[in-house]
């Protein structure tokens, strides 16, 4: 029998496939406020209910920047040393976000879903034209989320192979020593500031044009350092990792839930609630990140959060919480009440979400009318997985049809 203050290794266990080790089920109804120990920093609280994550989440008694003065928990050296936007407090987080959003709305995004069908359709293409086995994540997956955010940003065409490769190296298919990781990341800043500095000569209508013409109004200023910073990062960087990785990640699971790949098919009108349903039961991240730390105690239930100590909230767990979703760990897209946090939520709620759903869409999309009898071509044990990574997916997933 464990005690409320036993601290536990953490992440629980090694990824497997899309499996959410059932710890963070007992811990919920058991310890829902637990202590754990990541490979690196400091002991930290655990949130796994879906409530005390959002308040974790969006409280603002609860800080990131600190995390910066700490040695806040984190499974890699380098990890979240520089994380732009989800590393700020208000006010300084609320000034750039806003500048941001503006360029990023809900309507530039839409107005990109006829450019990103079409390049969803070029690629399905592809596969004909080569035929099965086709390896899903090199030549279909990647190349999605890169070509999108590279011609929303107005990469030159000739430059794009090169982002590709920084993007692959950086985060899709392999786990690199970070200081290789960081020499790309370097890389791709020096050539995101020259894109920008061309955007201040000669402006443009693309997003980064956009972007970059935000910087005098409203009396607030975007710095270079800043918008370079926040491409890098939060659009290029995170948009092409997490959409990279789940693209694939919907395949496997709906090729390993025959009956809702069926259902879908059947009924394509479900693909937006689909996108939603497998965003909430795949648990993309290997473990939760980006510790908070309490500005003052913070009381849950029965568990004080003294002023200074760094809480995690678990969005896996969170969003497989039964006191919040039916038969939580059941796939299933007719489900109708899906407030899931897969996107975050509060002040930080990922600003790329709008654009990574339109994205999902067009690709199910396109998939279940082309390729209804898409099947894996090597079994489900013949997918490989990444290995150390922060995100989940397949390495390598292979279909036939």
């Amino acid at each position: 029998m464990t005690t409320a203050h036993e601290v536990r290794a953490y992440p629980f266990s090694e990824p497997d496939r899309l499996t959410l080790d059932p710890m963070y089920a007992q811990l919920r109804t058991q310890e829902p406020l637990s202590r754990v120990q990541f490979p690196l920093g400091e002991p930290a609280w655990l949130a796994t209910r879906y409530q005390d994550v959002r308040t974790v989440l969006a409280d603002p008694r609860f800080s990131r920047a600190l995390a910066k003065t700490r040695d806040q928990p984190r499974t890699h050296p380098d990890e979240h040393l520089d994380d732009g936007l989800v590393g700020m407090d208000a006010p300084d987080h609320a000034r750039l976000r806003k500048l941001v959003a503006r360029a990023f709305t809900g309507r530039r995004v839409e107005l990109m879903r006829a450019d990103t069908e079409r390049i969803v359709e070029g690629l399905a293409d592809t596969m004909v034209e080569q035929g099965g086995p086709f390896e899903m994540v090199e030549n279909f997956a990647i190349p999605v989320p890169v070509t999108v955010i590279s011609e929303m940003l107005g990469v030159p065409a000739a430059d794009r192979p090169q982002l590709r490769g920084w993007s692959e190296a950086m985060v899709s298919t392999t786990a690199l020593p970070w200081e290789e990781m960081e020499r790309n990341a370097k890389e791709l800043f020096a050539y995101i500031g020259t894109l920008v500095a061309e955007r201040r000569r000669n402006p443009t209508e693309d997003l980064l044009g956009a972007l970059v013409k935000t910087r005098d109004e409203d009396g607030d200023r975007l710095s270079e350092e800043e918008l370079v910073m926040h491409v890098t990062g939060g659009l290029l960087i995170t948009g092409t990792e997490t959409t990279a990785s789940q693209i694939p990640n919907f395949l496997y699971a709906l090729l390993s839930h025959r009956d809702q790949w069926e259902l879908l098919c059947a009924h394509p009108e479900l693909v937006p609630r689909a996108v939603e349903e497998l965003v909430r039961w795949i648990p993309l991240n290997y473990s939760a990140m980006f510790a908070r730390y309490a500005l003052e105690d913070v009381q849950f239930d029965d568990v004080t959060v003294k002023a200074g100590e760094p809480v995690l909230g678990s969005v896996a767990s969170a969003n497989r919480d039964p006191e919040i979703f039916e038969d939580p760990d059941r796939l299933d897209l007719t489900r109708e009440h899906n407030p899931h946090i897969g996107f975050g939520h509060g002040p930080h709620h990922c600003l790329g979400a709008q654009l990574a759903r339109m994205e999902l869409q067009s690709v199910l999309s396109t998939l279940i009318t082309r390729f209804p009898t898409l099947d894996f071509a090597d079994g489900e044990d013949g997918v490989i997985w990444k290995q150390g990574m922060l995100v989940r997916g397949p390495k390598k997933l292979r279909v036939t049809w």
